[in-house]
């Protein structure tokens, strides 16, 4: 009978099939092999995801999807396939399968490990979209070195009713540690046309317009006044949100002085605003609005900690480009972020909503500004 990939059955793993499973491990390993009793405690304990394909009633191949707790991490902790059905499609079908598992559980990452001369598999995984994070020395029993890789999950879609015209928004990195806000701000003006001739050149020109002047080390960054003066300068309109009333980040410093400068340096900010009438808005901004926002075009540059992602208290502008249900999409312009991505993986970055809330703010006060940014 011919063999046809579409007419495999992905289905849980039983107790039934170890014995095929555990065939297909000692035939695709030398070292490192499941044991008969680790499947049965996969199957038994219904550790992950488990999940076997079959041709006929026979077993053709395995994956194991495990996840740690309160992570976005999926860990594709082992995939095989029978020698007698390699390069036929099988592992793809089994690694998309694995895939859409660990999304369904809104996971960000897949990640998993392959020995360095596993030229075949790397292949499979390389063409799939996974990058190579590190390679760890002696990593199995027999001393060899694995080599990590990773994969970004959930995309982007655009909304159906759009008919595809949906047009995203450009990506920027930022070109200096402290421009994040004004490389967010070229970027929400290139969605909305707005014309900008040296980039390079407006980047420095924003951020000398809204700095801080003082942050924790180094250059300040931009504050919240401040860029959305910038903003309203290069033809936005804009609305300003912030959790509290007057200066803000000035806990980023300690010097008394340096306090009393940025406070200044943002009352005259405020006091800009406030004569060209752009709503400044006191309180929480939640997650409704944000999404209500989003909703009727408009972009929003949000003020995060990063320390929910690399564990470095800074503070740090975003863009956000769209929401859905499960995830808020960002523009991060910090190339540092995720160096294992392009350009073209950090454009609409997924966010877990759960994530965004504990990142949204910074300091010990939790303080949270949000420029949002439309057409006139």
């Amino acid at each position: 009978m011919q063999f046809n990939v579409n007419q495999l059955q992905l289905v849980p793993a039983s107790r039934e099939d170890i014995e095929a499973l555990e065939q297909i491990e000692n035939l695709s390993f030398v070292t490192d092999r499941i044991s008969r009793r680790s499947f049965r405690r996969f199957i038994d304990q219904n550790i992950g995801d488990f999940k076997v394909a079959k041709w006929h009633q026979q077993v053709v191949g395995y994956y194991i999807v495990l996840y740690r707790q309160a992570t976005e991490l999926a860990r594709l902790y082992s995939l095989a396939v029978h020698p007698d059905f390699r390069r036929r499609g099988v592992g793809r079908l089994l690694l998309h399968s694995a895939e859409d598992d660990a999304d369904a559980r809104y996971c960000l990452f897949m990640r998993l490990e392959v020995k360095t001369d596993n030229t075949a598999a790397l292949k499979m995984y390389h063409h799939a979209g996974y990058y190579d994070m590190e390679i760890r020395p002696e990593y199995y029993e027999d001393d060899s070195d694995a080599l990590v890789l990773q994969k970004l999950l959930p995309r982007f879609e655009s909304n159906e009713l759009d008919n595809g015209n949906q047009r995203l928004v450009p990506y920027r990195t930022q070109t200096t540690e402290f421009t994040c806000g004004p490389a967010s701000l070229l970027m929400a003006m290139a969605y909305f046309d707005i014309p900008c001739h040296d980039p390079h050149h407006e980047e420095l020109e924003i951020w000398r317009e809204a700095t801080t002047i003082f942050m924790t080390s180094g250059h300040g960054g931009c504050g919240p006044h401040g860029l959305a003066r910038a903003a309203l300068k290069r033809g936005l309109s804009v609305e300003l949100h912030v959790s509290e009333q007057g200066p803000l980040l000035l806990d980023s410093v300690r010097s008394a002085e340096k306090k009393q400068i940025m406070a200044r340096i943002q009352e005259s900010d405020i006091a800009a605003l406030q004569q060209a009438e752009v709503p400044i808005v006191v309180g929480d901004y939640s997650v409704s609005q944000l999404l209500h926002d989003l909703y009727q075009g408009k972009l929003v540059i949000a003020l995060i900690s990063t320390y929910v992602f690399d564990e470095s208290k800074a503070p740090h502008w975003v863009l956000i480009c769209a929401a859905d249900e499960h995830y808020v999409y960002i523009n991060d312009p910090d190339q540092d972020s995720f160096p294992w991505q392009s350009p073209a993986e950090r454009q609409y970055l997924p966010i877990p909503l759960a994530t965004f809330r504990r990142a949204f703010g910074f300091g010990k006060r939790k303080q949270k500004a949000a420029v949002v940014v439309h057409t006139m």
